[in-house]
């Protein structure tokens, strides 16, 4: 029975060291702490009811795009999207669309319909963990919130970054 005991205690030891080291693995670990309280605050005066713009394209190309996540309530209530620039060989019906609550993510371009409780944890469980041969990457340049966040593969050429860049965060 002490031995069980003894496992027991040497086993709920070693989880605790475990979960406190993954904080280390974290880069930016301040200024993302930081931009999290600022995201609790603004969660708490927009009544959690917000929309944002994430944006992306390619170095390569003369065109980018848009998608505008809307969150009601906590909830992804639309999500719209748009090419910008001079998109080239892009059927006429793809350049621009809008999906309702019942039809979100039937389209396959654009940013996830993600709430930004699910941005912020994805922060901090993939984009800033610390890994070989990357350059991980964070702006909180959206009055403290998150504006981008990710990471590069070192020696990657074009279209590496894997994270997300958030243009704009507005109140409902």
């Amino acid at each position: 029975m002490k031995n069980k005991i003894y496992y027991i205690t040497l086993l709920f030891i070693s989880s605790l060291l475990i979960s406190c080291s993954s904080d280390d693995d974290l880069s930016y670990k301040n200024d993302f702490q930081s931009s999290q309280t600022a995201w609790l605050q603004f969660k708490e005066s927009s009544k959690n009811s917000y929309k944002y713009v994430v944006s992306g394209g390619s170095l390569l190309s003369s065109y980018g795009w848009q998608t505008t996540i809307t969150v009601s309530s906590g909830k992804v209530t639309s999500r719209s999207f748009k090419y910008i620039g001079n998109p080239v060989n892009i059927p006429a019906e793809q350049l621009e669309w809008t999906e309702n609550e019942s039809e979100i993510n039937t389209h396959q371009n654009g940013a996830a319909a993600l709430t930004l409780d699910e941005i912020y944890a994805k922060a901090k469980s993939d984009w800033l963990i610390k890994r070989k041969n990357t350059t991980n990457y964070f702006e909180s340049k959206n009055d403290g919130l998150i504006s981008q966040c990710g990471y590069v593969e070192k020696n990657c050429m074009d279209d590496c970054f894997v994270g997300i860049t958030i243009s704009n965060i507005d109140r409902l």
